[in-house]
């Protein structure tokens, strides 16, 4: 048996009202030093230079997405059936399935080459997190068993589904919450009427014929958000100056050169012998600091690249998918492409994307599978049932290529 708080402890949340806290494990949890740095990184790192009220925390959707897990176990069918040592797997991965994220969020993924996923993994197992520690204290085997289901182990397959799959406890809270922050209408979603068409049967999470249209709502509501939102690309804009800030931070330390006292916590973190302790130090709040500090650095290349950040300078940006002056666009590929340090000063980035992944018929069990229960009793994958999903599947597979340029 977990033990229960004498008393419930609550959050308030705009989404939610009241965000319920029973477990003395969870309120444990939520304490540690692990969790609560992710209240000084945020949720949509440079989308809030384009949606300015985008400024709420990691440590807010991680709640979020645990109060979803809650709201799963009281209103999905069939969740019953879930073990009280399965219920408590499902809200503590719920709870921690962020803590890996650096600074930045996925600014940072893209210089360590490391998945967020994976180093939540790691801090849940590390023996100098105060998450494993809590976690060994109330049993010794559930760090184990939530970084199974972060990593997608295959042990405990419903819980990996509403914990990260097509249609989850994460991507139903930020969708709604990141709409709520950046007043994108196009984000909001049917969360109550979702739950109520999903059931856990057989080991596997359905979907009822009958909620197929909030499905098929909620499905569209994330395609635009992530053009429209995730991918806008003056967020991308800014983002691409900190990569460049990483870089070369790296290169000069690679070449012998001692950039700055402040950035060792940033250097311990990248090394290919990731240290766990120094990457716990790293928040938006310590990156802030130590580009703040660059901002006065003899590197001439920092110096600009700091200013730029601080104060919001960001690269231009042109779509090539679109049409354009070709001679403009050439212009600036001769300019920039291959010259000296234009790796730090010219991207070309792709991104492609589709409204939905189609059901992997490869593999014994697809996660991302949504599969739609008929009245007959009948299974069928979300694309076989939903003329707009299979219409979606052939038409909303989308491709933006751009190009980031400092402009002298």
């Amino acid at each position: 048996m977990f033990e229960k708080l004498p008393r419930c402890k609550v959050f308030r949340d705009p989404l939610y009202g009241y965000i319920k806290v029973e477990y003395k494990l969870i309120a444990k949890l939520i304490d540690t030093k692990e969790v609560q740095r992710l209240r000084r990184i945020s949720q949509l790192s440079g989308v809030s230079m384009v949606f300015q009220t985008a400024e709420h925390s990691r440590f807010t959707h991680s709640l979020g997405a645990y109060q979803m897990a809650n709201l799963v176990l009281e209103n999905v069918s069939g969740a019953e059936s879930l073990s009280e040592y399965e219920r408590i797997l499902f809200l503590c991965s719920a709870l921690l399935h962020d803590i890996g994220h650096g600074p930045y969020s996925h600014a940072f993924e893209t210089v360590m080459k490391v998945s967020h996923e994976e180093m939540t993994a790691r801090l849940i197992l590390s023996k100098y997190s105060e998450v494993n520690m809590v976690l060994n204290e109330e049993d010794k085997g559930l760090a184990s068993d939530i970084a199974s289901i972060i990593l997608h182990k295959g042990k405990f397959t419903v819980i990996e589904s509403l914990v990260s799959s097509q249609l989850d406890v994460d991507r139903m809270d930020y969708l709604s919450r990141d709409a709520y922050f950046t007043g994108a209408a196009y984000g909001v979603i049917d969360k109550e009427r979702l739950l109520r068409c999903m059931l856990i049967k057989d080991n596997k999470v359905y979907v009822r014929a009958s909620g197929v249209h909030s499905v098929e709502s909620y499905i569209m509501s994330r395609y635009h958000m992530y053009w429209q939102v995730y991918f806008h690309p003056v967020a991308r804009a800014y983002e691409v100056i900190l990569e460049s800030i990483y870089k070369r931070i790296k290169d000069l330390t690679e070449n012998g050169i001692n950039v700055d006292a402040s950035v060792s916590s940033f250097l311990n973190a990248i090394s290919d012998d990731i240290d766990i302790r120094e990457y716990v130090n790293l928040d938006d709040a310590y990156v802030n600091g130590f580009i703040k500090q660059l901002t006065n650095s003899s590197d001439h290349i920092l110096k600009e690249l700091s200013i730029d950040f601080m104060n919001r300078h960001l690269f231009k940006y042109i779509d090539i998918n679109k049409e354009q002056d070709q001679a403009e666009l050439l212009k600036i590929e001769e300019k920039y492409k291959n010259k000296e340090n234009s790796r730090y000063y010219y991207y070309e980035i792709s991104i492609t994307s589709s409204a939905y992944l189609e059901t992997n018929s490869s593999l014994p069990l697809d996660i991302n599978e949504i599969t739609i229960l008929l009245p007959n009793g009948e299974a069928m994958p979300l694309e076989e049932y939903s003329p707009i999903i299979k219409g979606l599947i052939q038409t909303s597979l989308k491709k933006s290529t751009r190009i980031f340029y400092h402009e002298d």
